[in-house]
């Protein structure tokens, strides 16, 4: 896989404060999974799309937050 994808379990651990174990918790993967996939420079399409899922839900809970604050100043 191409190494900027790679670098994705490093990115998304850094940004979040997360180490690999606590990050794999949340996705499902163990932290040697984690550390195995960025030692030999591989990175699967399951683990990929096990990340990007976990950041739109991110994503998606902060937009329901800001939703339900908005309407509670509204009222």
């Amino acid at each position: 896989m191409e190494e900027k994808e790679v670098h994705l379990v490093k990115k998304v651990s850094k940004e979040l404060g997360l180490t690999y174990k606590e990050l794999g918790e949340k996705i499902g993967y163990s932290e040697s999974n984690l550390r195995q996939s960025v030692s030999s420079n591989k990175l699967s399409l399951q683990l990929k799309k096990a990340i990007e899922l976990y950041l739109e839900t991110i994503n998606l809970k902060k937009r329901v937050d800001e939703a339900e604050d908005f309407e509670l100043r509204v009222r």
